[in-house]
């Protein structure tokens, strides 16, 4: 049973972070996403790089068995042991330049559980605001879903397949690209990189795909695809991937911009956007 009044007595709670973008930082970003650009100091840098930037750095011995650092700082302590990316969306302000010192502000915007398919299920949604050398470039709302054990590492019941996009780009995920992944964020989560921990200890088939990874690439898409800069994404995790077969991303036009997905060949939808 959840104790939820204590669990929402977190939100409020405020963390607060610095740290200097530098070009070597912007350049493994880039050649992480097989980007051919080589920033240098002064240049516009890639969206979404802020999420590499000002991370926590619990002590090695103060992290868990699942590689997370240990709960009850920052977060709440959820007393469920598996925590993903449900969602979020990105508001864009401004460009982070190369050499600038980037400063994220988070704060606890809500606590709730609900009961699903799977069992309980608690989300925490975080927001983010975003400066670069006192520039207001970005803000973030962050949905956390936790939830418990089980080996439905598969949706449970049938779901409908994916179409394929008028544009479609196949991506192969890598052992390498999901730890340079990892190692950009400095996330310990050893879903991303553990196969004998993925497979043994949480039953999944193999490693999993990062949800912000996911949402990068299909930013960096709708930019390609746009020919410009992007004013807003938002993005709802419906599926996981996992490293035992290539995804795509997927786009078409809408009204109001472009929808966008990510999906196996022949699978379901697993990160589904719409970005303006």
């Amino acid at each position: 049973m959840l104790d939820i009044e204590h669990l929402r007595s977190w939100i409020g709670r405020e963390d607060i972070a610095s740290e200097q973008l530098t070009p070597a930082v912007a350049h493994r970003f880039n050649a992480t996403f097989d980007r051919p650009e080589r920033p240098d100091k002064g240049d516009a840098a890639p969206v979404l790089i802020h999420l590499c930037l000002a991370q926590p750095a619990a002590p090695t011995a103060e992290l868990g068995e699942d590689g997370h650092p240990a709960r009850g700082g920052f977060l709440p302590p959820v007393p469920l042991p598996r925590r993903m990316w449900a969602g979020g969306s990105f508001a864009f302000k401004g460009d982070i330049r190369v050499g600038e010192v980037v400063t994220r502000r988070s704060v606890i915007r809500d606590v709730t559980v609900k009961e699903g398919r799977s069992g309980t299920l608690c989300f925490v949604t975080v927001d983010h605001e975003i400066d670069s050398e006192g520039r207001s470039v970005l803000s973030e709302r962050q949905d956390i879903v936790y939830r418990g054990a089980d080996n439905a590492s598969r949706p449970a019941k049938p779901t409908p397949e994916a179409p394929p996009g008028k544009f479609r780009q196949a991506v192969t995920p890598s052992p390498a690209l999901l730890f340079r992944y990892s190692a950009l964020t400095f996330n310990g989560h050893r879903i991303h990189y553990d196969s004998p921990y993925v497979r043994d200890i949480e039953h999944y088939p193999g490693l999993i795909v990062h949800g912000p990874m996911q949402a990068t690439m299909l930013v960096h898409y709708a930019e390609k695809l746009k020919g410009s800069p992007l004013s807003e994404f938002r993005f709802r995790s419906l599926s996981p991937l996992f490293d035992d077969a290539d995804f795509t991303l997927n786009a078409e036009e809408t009204e109001n911009g472009l929808r966008l997905w990510t999906s196996y060949e022949n699978g379901p939808v697993a990160m589904e956007a719409q970005a303006t």
